[in-house]
C-alpha cells in the first residue's frame, strides 16, 4: 500500500513540474490515484482524449520509432564502447563490448557478459516499462551470467537538437526518480547517454544529478584533488566542455549497473569532501575516473571526438 501511495503522490507532484512535462506531453492525459478500501489496494488509472495538438506530437514520434533498426542501432552502439570506453579507457573494468567487471574478481566481483537490452519505442511510460523489464531481469539473474545491461532508447529524443536534449533529458530524469522513489538507487546505479549530451543543460547543472557527469564547474577541483593541477590550471573552458563526449552516445542509451560493482570499482574511500574553491565543500566521488578521463578527452580535441560521434551516428541509419 505504502508503495502505491508513493508511486500516486510522487505522480501528482510530476504533473506539477513544468519544467519536466513540457518535454513529457504523453503524461498530460493520464491522471492516477490509489483505491482501498475494502477492494485493492488498487492504482486507478484514467486516459484523457488526445488535443489536436497532441496527436502531431504522437505522430511525429511514432515516425522517428519506425526509423529505428535494431541492428543498426546496436552495432552503433557496439562501435561506441569499444572506442570511448575501452579504446579511451573510459571505464577500466570493461576490457571488450561483451564482458563487464573484469579486474575486480579480487574484490568479489564476478565478470559477466553485457546485455544489450532494446526498444524503439517512443513513448516515456514504454520507455520506463522497458526499463524496469531490464532491473526485473538483472534482479532474476546471476551476475555471473548478466553483469550490466546497456539499454538502447534510440526514439527517445533522437538528433541533437536542442529539444531532443531535452527530451532525453526529461525521460532519463523521470527514470532515475522511479528507480529512487522505490529505493532502486541502493541496488543499482545509472548512467545515461546522449548524441548531444551537455552537462550544463542538465536539470541542477551545478550540483550532482543521478546518472549523469558531475557539474562541469567542478571539474578544476576535481583534477587538483586528484593531483592534476598544472592541467587544472591550464585547461580552457572549451577543453573541458569536452568531457561531454564521454557521454556521448550514437542514441539514448541508459547503462543499469549493479552498485556492488561499482562500490569495488571505486573503493571504500572514494567519497571525498571536495574543495570547490569558493568556500564550499561538496561530497564527490569517481574523482580520479573524472580527472582523467576530462584530461584524456581534452588530449583527443573536439573535431576528432566530433568525426567519430558523428559517423556512429550514420551507422543507424
Amino acid at each position: 500500500m505504502d508503495a502505491l501511495r508513493a508511486f500516486v503522490d510522487d505522480f501528482t507532484v510530476l504533473k506539477t513540474q513544468n519544467r519536466l512535462m513540457m518535454h513529457l506531453p504523453e503524461l498530460g492525459r493520464l491522471s492516477v490515484s490509489l483505491v482501498g478500501k475494502g477492494a485493492g489496494p488498487a492504482l486507478l488509472m484514467e486516459c484523457g482524449e488526445r488535443t489536436d495538438a497532441e496527436k502531431v506530437e504522437h505522430e511525429n514520434r511514432l515516425v522517428a520509432a519506425q526509423a529505428c533498426d535494431e541492428t543498426k542501432v546496436t552495432a552503433a552502439l557496439r562501435s561506441f564502447v569499444n572506442r570511448m570506453v575501452i579504446g579511451l579507457d573510459a571505464c577500466p573494468y570493461i576490457t571488450t563490448a561483451d564482458l563487464a567487471g573484469t579486474g575486480l574478481e579480487a574484490k568479489g566481483v564476478i565478470p559477466g557478459p553485457i546485455g544489450y537490452r532494446y526498444s524503439a519505442t517512443s513513448d516515456a511510460c514504454m520507455a520506463l516499462a522497458t526499463f524496469w523489464n531490464c532491473i526485473c531481469e538483472l534482479l532474476g539473474t546471476p551476475e555471473a551470467d548478466l553483469s550490466s545491461t546497456v539499454l538502447s532508447l534510440p526514439a527517445i529524443g533522437p538528433g541533437t537538437s536542442q529539444a531532443a536534449h531535452d527530451r532525453f533529458a526529461a525521460v532519463v530524469e523521470l527514470v532515475g526518480r522511479n528507480l529512487c522513489l522505490f529505493r532502486g538507487d541502493g541496488v543499482f546505479g545509472l548512467v545515461h547517454f546522449h548524441p548531444a549530451y551537455n552537462r550544463d543543460q542538465i536539470f541542477l547543472p551545478d550540483k550532482p544529478s543521478y546518472g549523469h557527469l558531475p557539474p562541469r564547474s567542478w571539474l578544476r577541483p576535481i583534477m587538483r584533488q586528484n593531483g592534476n593541477v598544472a592541467e587544472a590550471d591550464t585547461l580552457s573552458e572549451d577543453d573541458l566542455a569536452l568531457s561531454d563526449y564521454q557521454r556521448r552516445a550514437p542514441h539514448t542509451m541508459i547503462n543499469i549497473l549493479r552498485t556492488s560493482q561499482l562500490s569495488a570499482a571505486v573503493g571504500a574511500k572514494s567519497i571525498v569532501d571536495l574543495d570547490l574553491g569558493d568556500g564550499t565543500t561538496e561530497k564527490a566521488s569517481g574523482i580520479t575516473t573524472y580527472s582523467r578521463n576530462a584530461i584524456r578527452l581534452a588530449g583527443e580535441g573536439k573535431e576528432a571526438l566530433q568525426a567519430a560521434l558523428d559517423a556512429e551516428i550514420a551507422m543507424q541509419s
